[in-house]
């Protein structure tokens, strides 16, 4: 798979031309240019996930209250259609390259896209009742399942800290609720089903992996692969399931479908999930997993922040209170998980 901009490999040509002077007697820039290059690197791709990150969460909000669209199900699969739309064509033109779809490996991801089509559509469900600074604070719940997942099914040890940073979530994610001032049960009951779907998606993953790869003709899956894989097999899931849920008359019967700005955002909001997808890969190959989840945490702060304000979310001292510390809670459990991360690594 090649990328124009950091996933081919480094070579000394590439070096000359980003270091400027060499160093004399070596034919390489001088180590210090280098260092600035990969630090800039760095930096424009964390700051890339982190926009392209926010983004997706406050237009889906901004889709589903604004617009007061109740199709939850349908946006999903207008989303993940974009993003086929654009992968098949990046690949077509030669940017990419991806994993043939066969039908072993169908069989074997068939267990993953079941949980990913949950997981998408009950963060639907969930943040059109939410304000997005509670579900940012509720989705720790996941890091919690994700943990006990982890020692059951994977013999994984965790130390003190990262139990200690898990209570903390718990205790944040109770007392945010308790006094969140826009209370909804429903959508509460969809993050808490959201987050069993989406730890068990990243369980089923990696107990996966290893058998897909086996049924590639490479060997390998990469990022691309496994977008294609998701978002492709879920567009036949995701149209028994709107007719399921009846969302068809909804459809029919909608004056949105009319509007183009309304298909403007929609579409762009299928944009910005394909563009988390190759940003996180990118900020990844730069970095390493240890500083992926730190950023992710804080990543949650600035998002918090513009969902209050973005959205007036009405909030009281308790609640502020009550996000920050599980904003807080967060970090520590990044910061608590880095040295079991670089053990793995």
């Amino acid at each position: 798979m090649r990328l124009p901009f950091t996933l081919k490999a480094r070579t000394e040509s590439d070096d000359d031309l980003e270091g400027g002077k060499l160093e004399k007697g070596r034919g390489r820039p001088p180590r210090s240019n280098r260092i600035i290059t990969l630090r800039h690197k760095a930096l424009l791709s964390g700051l890339a996930y982190c926009i392209s990150s926010c983004c997706m969460i406050l237009i889906n909000k901004y889709i589903l209250s604004s617009y007061d669209l109740n199709a939850g199900i349908s946006l999903m699969l207008y989303q993940n259609f974009v993003s086929v739309v654009v992968v098949y064509l990046l690949k077509f033109i030669g940017i990419i390259s991806s994993e043939p779809l066969t039908w072993k490996l169908i069989r074997v991801w068939l267990p993953v896209n079941f949980i990913f089509v949950g997981m998408l559509i009950t963060s639907m469900f969930s943040l059109k009742y939410i304000n997005v600074a509670m579900v940012t604070v509720l989705k720790n719940v996941t890091n919690v399942i994700t943990a006990v997942g982890e020692m059951y099914l994977f013999n994984t040890h965790h130390d003190n800290k990262v139990w200690v940073a898990l209570f903390l979530m718990i205790i944040s994610a109770i007392s945010g609720g308790i006094t969140d001032l826009s209370f909804s049960a429903v959508g509460y009951t969809w993050q808490i089903i959201n987050c069993f779907l989406t730890a068990s998606y990243s369980l089923t993953l990696r107990r996966i992996m290893d058998t897909a790869k086996q049924v590639t003709k490479s060997g390998n899956l990469n990022e691309f692969s496994m977008v294609l894989l998701n978002n492709t097999l879920s567009l036949p899931l995701g149209i028994v399931l709107v007719i399921l849920f009846n969302e068809v008359d909804y459809l029919f019967s909608t004056p949105l479908l009319h509007l183009p700005m309304f298909w403007l955002v929609i579409t762009l909001s299928g944009l910005l999930g394909l563009a988390i997808s190759i940003t996180s890969m990118w900020f990844l190959h730069q970095t390493g997993a240890t500083t992926y989840s730190l950023v992710g945490s804080l990543n949650k702060i600035p998002l918090s922040v513009a969902g209050i304000l973005l959205f007036n979310v009405p909030t009281s001292q308790e609640n502020s209170a009550s996000i920050f510390f599980g904003l807080l809670a967060g970090i520590f459990f990044a910061r608590a998980k880095m040295p079991e991360q670089s053990s793995h690594a």
